[in-house]
């Protein structure tokens, strides 16, 4: 399913299979998650994708070829491609472990193709072996969606009380992380979306409420899923003294001015940018431990436009595309 210009539907086309280049993998894709970069791409937030494009960064996959040089991955693993898809490996930031940061990186679905396709290839250095507890469905949403809203959890820091604005496909794995981790999740969702607040309270929140109510105690921590620069300000008034609020989207509408007693108090308000190869790992690790509930919605590939479409109207967990049946074949 290709892209070919901001807000232009995604289109059925008929490629050739493409070859692994130098320490690349070919890959059989079993499933590709849906995911809201996905649609801040289509809709032409994020600039300058690589275009025509194939999105899709919640890959799950088998391999079946090696480029020359590749060979760390068996043929027959099944692996996760996620967002982050190369990196330099030799600036400061790659140097220092924030290879998230890196100002040459590649990234799956935006810079290069991604997984709305049965086949695809990946360098094999940033694939992620899945363990076997995990489904193909339940695997995808954590490769995006999981690991980024693990990462927000992560720089959230120590939070007894933590709120998550926007409890869509992140929200509903953290809130899971979350409570495993002895805190106490407070949802807040779409003004008069009781549904989804029912849903939050069915992962975990001990409360749920609309995005412009105050929760019934100061937060100590919050994260912004949704792509609303509006809840910032919201946010900050919500923690206590000495609290964070991360912002975890890719891309949020402006922050509207607030006053400084809001920040006041020693409150933080910090970005989440893409992710890195550990956080892959301890998630994947972690997952299956807890165990975390992935709900999901499968539609076929050919339907990844009408899927970008619901996700924009909000769904509750995550969607998938199932893209191949047979790995193993041809």
């Amino acid at each position: 399913m290709v892209l070919d210009g901001p807000g232009r539907p995604l289109r059925l086309e008929r490629r050739p299979r493409p070859l692994p280049g130098p320490g690349q993998l070919l890959l059989a894709v079993t499933v590709c998650g849906v995911c809201r970069t996905d649609l801040h791409v289509r809709d032409g937030d994020l600039a300058d994708p690589h275009l025509p494009l194939v999105l899709g960064h919640e890959v799950v996959a088998v391999v079946r070829g090696l480029g020359p040089g590749a060979g760390r991955v068996p043929l027959g693993t099944r692996v996760g491609v996620p967002w982050l898809g190369w990196t330099c490996g030799v600036c400061p930031r790659c140097r220092a472990g924030r290879e998230n940061l890196c100002v040459s990186a590649r990234f799956t679905g935006y810079t290069v193709d991604g997984g709305f396709a049965e086949w695809m290839v990946a360098d094999e250095r940033f694939v992620l072996p899945l363990p076997a507890e995990l489904g193909d469905s339940e695997a995808a949403p954590l490769l995006c969606a999981g690991l980024i809203g693990y990462r927000a959890w992560r720089l959230a820091g120590e939070a007894a009380r933590i709120g998550l604005y926007g409890f869509g496909a992140s929200a509903h794995l953290i809130a899971q992380v979350a409570r495993h981790h002895g805190q106490a999740v407070l949802a807040f969702t779409r003004p008069g979306d009781l549904a989804g607040q029912a849903f939050a309270r069915e992962c975990g929140a001990e409360w749920a409420g609309a995005s412009d109510e105050a929760p019934p105690e100061p937060l100590d921590a919050a994260i912004i899923f949704a792509p609303a620069g509006e809840l910032v300000p919201r946010a900050l008034a919500a923690v206590a003294p000495g609290g964070t609020v991360v912002c975890a989207g890719i891309h949020m509408s402006d922050i509207p001015r607030f006053p400084y007693r809001l920040l006041w108090g020693e409150r933080t308000v910090r970005s989440v940018a893409n992710l890195t190869r550990r956080d892959g790992e301890e998630l994947l690790a972690l997952a299956p431990r807890i165990p975390v509930r992935v709900h999901t919605t499968d539609i076929d590939l050919v339907a990844a436009d009408h899927a970008l479409g619901r996700l924009r109207a909000g769904v509750e967990g995550a969607l998938v595309l199932r893209v191949g049946t047979d790995p193993g074949a041809g």
